[in-house]
């Protein structure tokens, strides 16, 4: 083995999949595109990492509520540029041609390109670390989507796309929660 730079190493286990999160601040719409995101346990708790350098971050706080949209490969071009541009400045929807889909729980509305959305409430916000925990109140996958990979950053700008599947839901049944 060969030393690596420990402030790279953080590209080794990048978490992905690289999401985009949906706030509605009460007068605008907005969508970041985040790579830091973790499943909790096999509950719908997710967190994601953010703070106050985001302009989505204001509305997290202030609404407790947001979308988390799962884009495919496909979206990548977009999923970049989102990540690329501040929501202060810019109607993201509009650039990147997104469309909105109207979430039956929170104000912030799912994106219809996406390959899923979850619609969460805000449980923490755990500011030294700057995760914020979600609790998801509903899911929402489109099944007729053609393309089903996802993205993962590495963290240096390139990206890594879902391969092949491979099926040990046998082996595993006994660690795995009764319906999945």
């Amino acid at each position: 083995m060969e030393e690596f730079a420990i402030g790279r190493a953080f590209t080794l286990i990048e978490p992905g999949p690289v999401v985009l999160v949906v706030t509605q601040d009460g007068r605008r719409d907005n969508v970041m595109t985040l790579s830091w995101t973790m499943v909790v346990d096999f509950t719908p708790r997710f967190a994601i990492t953010t703070g106050p350098w985001n302009h989505s971050y204001a509305a997290l706080r202030k609404t407790r509520e947001c979308v988390i949209a799962v884009p495919t490969v496909d979206l990548l071009d977009t999923v970049v540029g989102v990540g690329t541009c501040s929501g202060k400045d810019t109607d993201k929807f509009a650039k990147f041609r997104l469309t909105r889909l109207p979430a039956r729980h929170v104000r912030a509305k799912l994106i219809a390109e996406c390959l899923a959305n979850i619609e969460c409430r805000v449980v923490e916000i755990i500011r030294r670390h700057q995760i914020v925990v979600l609790d998801g109140i509903a899911a929402y996958l489109d099944p007729a989507r053609r393309e089903k990979r996802l993205i993962h950053a590495v963290g240096d700008g390139s990206f890594v796309a879902d391969g092949r599947r491979f099926d040990r839901k046998a082996a595993m049944r006994s660690k795995l929660p009764s319906g999945v």
